[in-house]
């Protein structure tokens, strides 16, 4: 079976912060942190019993969280709204995204509450 890296470290040179894997299924994990990220414009977010803090990237200020669950490293970051992707012009509209990857392969993101899953989400066997 094929799995994503395990506990890759980010561009910035920081690994994801480590977290148990007990807790709510991938899918509801990562519309939870949507939620806590963007809705309720938390400085920190729970995973698995963790509270992990809400970072932002140097160059567009976006928000984004590092964690793992079950041996993958998972980071989300909020939609950069100034690019050329439907994506983008979603948030322009006022929609709130957050991209999900793992390692380097985006497998889904969470736009207003609804998480869409990417074709890498079944080629990397991530849980249902």
């Amino acid at each position: 079976m094929a799995r994503g890296p395990l506990l890759s470290p980010t561009a910035a040179g920081r690994g994801p912060t480590r977290t148990p894997t007990a807790g709510p299924g991938l899918p509801e994990l990562l519309v939870s942190i949507w939620e806590q990220m963007v809705e309720q414009g938390a400085a920190q977010v729970e995973v698995a019993g963790q509270r992990l803090r809400v970072q932002r990237t140097r160059a567009q200020q976006l928000r984004f969280v590092e964690f793992v669950h079950e041996g993958r490293a998972i980071e989300g970051i909020e939609q950069n709204p100034n690019t050329a992707s439907r994506w983008a012009k979603l948030a322009q509209e006022g929609h709130r995204i957050v991209q999900f990857r793992c390692g380097r392969q985006y497998i889904g993101n969470v736009c207003d509450g609804t998480l869409l899953r990417y074709p890498r989400w079944k080629s990397l066997n991530l849980p249902d």
